[in-house]
């Protein structure tokens, strides 16, 4: 199922899906999950796409073992 990564209600099982969007509602909610201090990065940005049917909890987990957290 598709969603719209706008102003979808995001959770930490919601999965990526083809629609993916890196919007504002995603960084609120990684923010939120991750640090005040989060931010896209490219190589972060790749990573996502290419793994669709990952949940949030798992991109989560991906960003605190791959990026430093400031």
């Amino acid at each position: 199922m598709d969603i719209d990564w706008h102003s979808h209600p995001l959770t930490l099982e919601t999965r990526i899906s083809k629609s993916y969007k890196n919007t504002q509602n995603v960084r609120r909610f990684f923010r939120q999950h991750i640090s005040e201090n989060f931010h896209f990065n490219r190589e972060f940005m790749t990573w996502i796409k290419a793994n669709i049917g990952v949940t949030l909890a798992e991109v989560i987990a991906h960003y605190k073992t791959t990026y430093p957290i400031v």
